[in-house]
């Protein structure tokens, strides 16, 4: 459930500012195949260090990216 969140979240966020994977990637200091594995559940264990770089680009905090949006 909070892999999928996850997924669902960073998409959403990342299509609203309009990002794009590789932009988001590079923001983020981590890999276009991590964003990629990210947003369709194949990245099983996320690093925490990685996921809070991707909320900060993103302007949200971490619980913002792992809890359902409402």
């Amino acid at each position: 459930m909070l892999r999928k969140n996850l997924a669902d979240n960073v998409r959403l966020l990342r299509t609203k500012h309009r990002f794009s994977q590789d932009t988001l990637a590079e923001l983020a200091n981590v890999t276009q195949q991590q964003i990629s594995f990210l947003e369709n559940e194949r990245l099983s264990n996320p690093k925490l260090l990685m996921v809070s770089k991707i909320a900060e680009v993103l302007g949200v905090t971490v619980n913002d990216l792992i809890y359902e949006q409402k």
